[in-house]
């Protein structure tokens, strides 16, 4: 079984409330058992800030799927939550992003691995750190010195 780290995320809509439901999703994913689930982190949104503020955890799922197979279903889950694409960056009602899979390497049109901007966002590096603090990075970076960059983050834990 490989071992995964995924981020969800939600703003619209009951954001703690989607982000259940999707952890719920997860766990009736075929060939896959969820492992663990960080808290949830309130944080601002990364792109236009005229939006509301974010809900925001990690899940690691040790799963069978292939990565492409595991990004479909992700992708069924959040459109299962009446995911909407407005606008890059923007609301939506689920977010759920791979970061991680294996120590896998991989760059496709629809998949990059690891994800491609995780080590600059804190709402994933923090709660990451809180499930896997002896993680290292497929690139060689320890996950706890990485989050010494967030150390004075100001997320609110629930």
């Amino acid at each position: 079984m490989s071992v995964v780290y995924i981020a969800l995320g939600s703003n619209l809509n009951c954001p703690a409330e989607q982000l259940r439901m999707a952890i719920s999703a997860l766990r009736q994913l075929p060939l896959s058992k969820v492992v663990a689930v960080s808290s949830f982190y309130g944080s601002k949104p990364l792109g236009p800030q005229d939006q509301p503020d974010y809900v925001n955890a990690v899940l690691c799922l040790q799963t069978e799927l292939a990565p492409l197979a595991l990004l479909d279903e992700l992708q069924r889950i959040e459109n299962q939550q009446k995911r909407v694409r407005l606008r890059r960056w923007g609301e939506r009602t689920l977010d759920l992003d791979i970061l991680l899979y294996d120590n896998l390497i991989q760059q496709t049109e629809r998949l990059k691995l690891p994800h491609y901007d995780m080590q600059n966002r804190e709402f994933v590096i923090i709660p990451l750190l809180e499930i896997a603090p002896s993680l290292v990075l497929p690139c060689g970076t320890n996950l706890v010195e990485l989050a010494r960059k967030f150390s004075d983050h100001k997320m609110e834990k629930f």
